[in-house]
């Protein structure tokens, strides 16, 4: 479950770290008054729970409570990244002297929380590491002892940031990581976590994604991020509630079917690695033989999309039993873009010549060669 910044940011001041100043808004005039308030000068951010709100326009600024309301009337009612703006954070602009990243993330190799920080903060963890990879410091956590100012001071120890801001630092990373203990997060960021000219270190920004297994244990704020109405998701997000299928939208080009969250999650990791970007997470499990003509409905809906894989494990499920609806739902649909299989576990001989037979594709022996060929087919790499 995202948690959208109006919301995670004052759980984040709750454990003591600062934010600026800052009121939601849904009218115009709401926004005027919210600068009026705050000061002149202010940003307004469009509250939708999706990344890159910069890169989307979902962020103007204000040198007025007049200049507020006419920003404010572009961002209520427009579209970012597939997701209405019914609600605007007008939000104090910070003088900013530097900028940091930190996050606490789930790290599915080592099975642990990963501590993340970096001295270059303001853009995605990716690009800080493809630039400066020595830049980015890791911590990985042992949820029995935990992580508090010291180990965050022995982290900050071999970074470039000033001696005289690593104790204050360290402090907001023992606290984020409390948050994220607090709250059964899966991912607690902060990008950028600024100096101001004062010298003080503000969150500028905040993303908070919660466990959805976690939701009974905090029904207060499931309660409030239920009530959002941007919260019904793209119209292909709403159509897969429908289903009972749990689909989420992405910005990218390559299409995806895999059976299971984790070969899912997987397989968009495989398509990040190799710079392509996928256009979907979809939760079919082991159902493809039943669902799969509706699942890839929905995929091929995307007009994004430009190439398809299908990434099929059978250990629990059979592949061929899973192959056999697939192929079924690919003959009736006729998809007019490129589709790719890697194929591997129970019944995998019986499914790769279903795939060979029925649709004349021949799925690759390596998962990696058919992630490839996806992102190269979709215009990437």
């Amino acid at each position: 479950m995202l948690v959208e910044e109006y919301l995670a940011k004052p759980l984040l001041a709750e454990a003591g770290i600062a934010i600026p100043k800052g009121r939601v808004a849904s009218t115009p005039t709401e926004a005027a008054d919210a600068a009026a308030t705050i000061g002149d000068t202010v940003a307004l951010k469009a509250q939708v729970p999706a990344g890159k709100r910069g890169k989307s326009g979902g962020i103007l600024f204000a040198s007025s409570p007049v200049e507020a309301r006419e920003e404010a009337a572009v961002l209520l009612g427009s579209n970012i990244s597939g997701y209405p703006v019914g609600k605007i954070l007008v939000e104090e602009r910070v003088d900013i002297c530097r900028e940091l990243y930190a996050a606490i993330i789930n790290d599915p190799a080592s099975k642990s929380p990963v501590v993340l920080f970096s001295t270059e903060g303001g853009m995605d963890v990716e690009e800080i590491s493809a630039a400066h990879p020595e830049k980015v410091f890791r911590q990985r956590v042992d949820i029995r002892h935990g992580f508090d100012d010291a180990d965050a001071r022995a982290l900050l120890a071999g970074t470039d940031l000033e001696v005289s801001l690593q104790e204050e630092v360290a402090r907001i990373l023992a606290a984020l990581y409390a948050r994220y203990r607090a709250l059964d997060a899966e991912l607690v960021e902060i990008n950028p976590l600024v100096i101001d000219r004062t010298g003080t270190v503000k969150a500028l920004d905040c993303k908070l994604a919660i466990d959805d297994a976690a939701r009974k244990r905090h029904p207060d704020l499931v309660a409030r991020v239920e009530a959002d109405p941007g919260r019904a998701g793209t119209a292909l997000e709403r159509e897969a509630q429908k289903l009972g299928l749990l689909y989420i939208e992405l910005d990218g080009e390559v299409g995806m079917l895999a059976n299971g969250a984790g070969l899912t999650m997987a397989t968009m990791d495989v398509i990040n690695h190799y710079g392509g970007r996928p256009a979907n997470f979809l939760e079919i499990g082991g159902e493809a033989y039943t669902k799969a003509k509706p699942a890839l409905e929905l995929v091929l809906s995307n007009r994004r999309v430009k190439s398809l894989l299908v990434n099929l494990c059978g250990a629990f499920a059979r592949t061929d039993v899973m192959a056999e609806g697939t192929t079924r739902a690919l003959v009736d649909l006729k998809p007019d873009i490129p589709v790719f299989f890697s194929i591997h576990g129970t019944g995998e001989e019986e499914a790769i010549a279903m795939v060979r037979e029925r649709l004349g594709v021949q799925p690759y022996e390596v998962m990696d060669d058919a992630v490839k060929a996806a992102i190269q087919a979709a215009g990437g790499r």
